[in-house]
């Protein structure tokens, strides 16, 4: 665990609470503080905490790695951030973003030729944790003269049928 600010004062905020909500039961000090000592981690780590990781939109970032990306694509939202950021398609031809991504997932519009283009290559990336979140993550690539040249990041509103 790192302990960090927001941590100690999340921390505070419910020993604070659960303080003022001992007073009520017993009006000795110390048994208000033992209680609130007992109490806090258990509050904090099974209800706000918990709360926050489902109310928030926060996931783990990892380094990219192609082994992972092609076996793993429930993973790929974590590797992304490093693969735009660093810019490690940039450059690259279809056949080394072919090694290291696997096949495209489908063609990209082409409003010009009106059609599926085969240079722009589409990858899912799944969808991102979190309680309200229905957006499935994807990336667009880019061809030009066979090599990347722009990657783009967007969102599909993920839509569930109705069960009959």
């Amino acid at each position: 665990m790192i302990i960090t600010p927001v941590f100690i004062i999340s921390i505070l905020v419910v020993f604070v609470l659960v303080w003022w909500f001992a007073t009520t039961i017993d009006s000795r000090k110390w048994v208000s503080f033992l209680i609130s000592l007992v109490l806090t981690p258990f509050l904090y780590f099974y209800v706000v905490y918990a709360i926050m990781n489902i109310v928030s939109s926060y996931h783990h970032e990892k380094y990219f790695a192609s082994e992972v990306w092609k076996k793993k694509p429930a993973f790929r939202y974590e590797m992304v951030g490093n693969l735009l950021q660093d810019s490690l398609l940039i450059n690259k031809t279809k056949e080394d973003v072919k090694t290291l991504l696997g096949d495209s997932e489908w063609y990209g519009w082409n409003d010009s030729i009106k059609a599926n283009s085969k240079e722009q290559w589409n990858y899912n990336l799944g969808i991102k944790p979190g309680a309200f979140n229905n957006m499935q993550e994807c990336i667009e690539i880019f061809f030009k003269d066979d090599q990347v040249n722009q990657i783009r990041a967007y969102q599909l509103r993920q839509v569930f049928e109705k069960e009959d």
